[in-house]
């Protein structure tokens, strides 16, 4: 099937041959025409030419620390000060996340739990890698959830983490206390746990998700195919997709969310059977992004995605019925993840619960 007719079947408006010969005139729907398979591998040639202007970001907004009543600190200054003084990690530093100056002002923030270093190795991911990680700091939760409390004009905290398969509970237990100190210091913050599939466990993935946490997000990464080439070999498609499902039959009124990478080899027929699944399994929030090699030892690009076919994404998810869906070049699973829409649905679902509307 190809990618238009996939949407239009989607959408309910079936597309003949002539119509789909018509509309790839236009030049968004031609950026949108399907690509043969590819597998992404190391070493691997990256795409020719530079890198897609797309791509740029402005730097982070600063202030000048104090020294001039004219440049008051930002929302930025304030979070990083706040990291230091605690010894906290962010997801965002970690992975040289090119959003951190948007997400920090504009009022959302992603703090790595459980150390810096990942019992996994997937092909992706630039974080360090160890069978034996330090073990956990004891103190993280409360110390995570005073800095966390202090913060002004940040709403929407994401908690992440590095895998620890080498922890009996994978580290559920230690998320579900950060998450309990932080609805106990400021209770009006949202909080979204974006965490590892547990090795599959349905105790782990029951402990977080009836913890008091807002949106419980798991990363199903890239399509079905792709999986064995992209993560590393104790992650899995099936895997991911039963870790969301529990995770809502755990909790119904919970929000799902995932996040694939596009620019990896994957095809639109592919894409889509990735997108039905999720919406199989009760997924509410999926996000799109593109796929950029942190260093020549990891994963070649495949190709640079035009925006438009993450626009053509969105639509798509979008007429699915998925409850919020964010694409684009630079979209990563938590970016902006408090931006307003988001933050609205969830706070209006907290006040129908409440009997409050």
């Amino acid at each position: 099937m190809s990618s238009l007719v996939a949407f239009a079947a989607v959408a309910g408006k079936p597309l003949g041959r002539n119509d789909t010969a018509r509309n790839l005139r236009c030049p968004v729907l031609r950026a949108c025409a399907d690509a043969a398979p590819s597998v992404p591998s190391v070493g691997a040639p990256m795409p020719p030419g530079r890198r897609p202007n797309w791509f740029h970001v402005p730097a982070p907004q600063r202030s000048t620390h104090g020294k001039s009543t004219a440049n008051p600190k930002t929302h930025f200054d304030e979070v990083e000060q706040s990291l230091r003084e605690l010894n906290l990690h962010t997801v965002c530093e970690e992975a040289q996340c090119p959003n951190i100056g948007e997400c920090w002002n504009g009022g959302t923030a992603t703090i790595m739990v459980l150390g810096d270093t990942c019992t996994r190795g997937c092909r992706f991911c630039a974080v360090s890698t160890s069978a034996s990680p330090p073990p956990p700091d004891a103190n993280e939760p409360f110390n995570t959830a005073l800095a966390i409390s202090s913060w002004k004009g940040i709403s929407y905290i994401v908690l992440t983490s590095v895998d620890r398969d080498d922890l009996p509970d994978g580290g559920a237990g230690h998320f579900a206390q950060t998450v309990k100190y932080i609805k106990t210091l400021k209770p009006e913050m949202l909080v979204e746990c974006l965490v590892s599939d547990f090795q599959g466990s349905q105790d782990a993935v029951c402990t977080l998700a009836q913890c008091g946490l807002d949106v419980y997000a798991h990363n199903i990464e890239t399509v079905r195919r792709l999986q064995p080439f992209v993560r590393d070999r104790r992650a899995g498609y099936d895997q991911s997709l039963r870790v969301l499902q529990m995770a809502k039959e755990a909790k119904p009124e919970l929000f799902t969310k995932t996040s694939i990478m596009l620019g990896l080899g994957e095809t639109d027929a592919e894409v889509l059977e990735t997108l039905q699944d999720l919406e199989q399994h009760n997924v509410d929030v999926v996000t799109f992004g593109q796929y950029l090699r942190p260093t020549e030892r990891h994963l070649s690009v495949v190709n640079y995605v035009h925006p438009d076919k993450f626009k053509y994404w969105q639509d798509v998810a979008e007429s699915m019925g998925f409850k919020y869906v964010a694409s684009g070049p630079m979209i990563r699973s938590s970016y902006k993840a408090g931006e307003y829409f988001l933050d609205h649905m969830i706070r209006e679902g907290r006040n129908v619960g409440a009997g409050l509307s």
